[in-house]
């Protein structure tokens, strides 16, 4: 399922040739509407960009939602094999090749989207976040912006981040985000936020300055849907902004 939403007058004649930069979001249920969100709550995504785009913090973009499998979902976000959580075939490997050539293709069939690495974005939280990571750096060049909140990075040892302390070709913008208050046990609330720091250190010594890195280590925030929609503003402002 693909939860696409189009930017306001997108259907109006005099926009009939532009096209529109495109984010592509994991954990598609959890973005627009409460009646499909995890614990009921959304991230909010239709209102921040439509308010966004009105008050011309950012141009105007399509966001395209795709869903999880829901109870595969763990398998589907991970691309490596890990022990805590117990997954020993992970499908992530295969979800760069999924959007790539079969989400993209599709929505380009059917919207006005415009080419390009500078148009081009992908994110998620938690495991959306990790596999949005992956992608990023399996298909480099591809995507100009990424959105990582509360990033996953801790799955299979820490492999994702052994993987990132030698990779340089990063997108354009990076947001990563965390709270310091995600699982609410103390030793691994800090060692989320140091994880998160690691892969910080790794995309600064990359070259990623402040014009392309915003990292918002956010105090007493938890891991849930609620706080990332009250960092989307941030997020959307920093990776699309005019």
């Amino acid at each position: 399922m693909l939860r696409v939403w189009v930017p306001p007058r997108y259907e109006a004649p005099d926009n009939s040739t532009r096209h529109y930069p495109v984010l592509y979001l994991n954990d598609g249920q959890n973005l627009f509407d409460r009646a499909t969100a995890f614990a009921g709550v959304e991230w909010q995504v239709d209102e921040t960009v439509d308010r966004l785009i009105r008050q011309e913090v950012v141009p105007p973009l399509i966001v395209v939602g795709i869903d999880n499998t829901q109870g595969d979902r763990i398998r589907e976000y991970l691309p490596y094999r890990s022990f805590h959580p117990p997954v020993l075939r992970p499908q992530g490997k295969r979800y760069p090749d999924f959007l790539m050539n079969e989400v993209m293709p599709f929505v380009y069939e059917r919207y006005r989207i415009a080419r390009g690495p500078e148009n081009t974005g992908v994110g998620g939280s938690s495991l959306g976040a990790l596999i949005s990571l992956y992608t990023a750096m399996e298909r480099s060049g591809i995507f100009g912006k990424v959105l990582l909140e509360s990033p996953s990075l801790f799955v299979s040892n820490r492999r994702i981040l052994k993987y990132s302390r030698h990779f340089r070709q990063w997108p354009a913008k990076v947001f990563l985000a965390i709270g310091t208050r995600e699982s609410g046990r103390e030793d691994k609330d800090r060692q989320v936020v140091e994880d998160v720091r690691v892969l910080e250190r790794s995309l600064r010594r990359a070259g990623l300055d402040d014009r392309r890195l915003l990292v918002r280590i956010d105090e007493g925030a938890s891991h849930n849907e609620g706080e990332w929609a009250k960092r989307l503003p941030d997020a959307l402002s920093f990776l699309f902004g005019n």
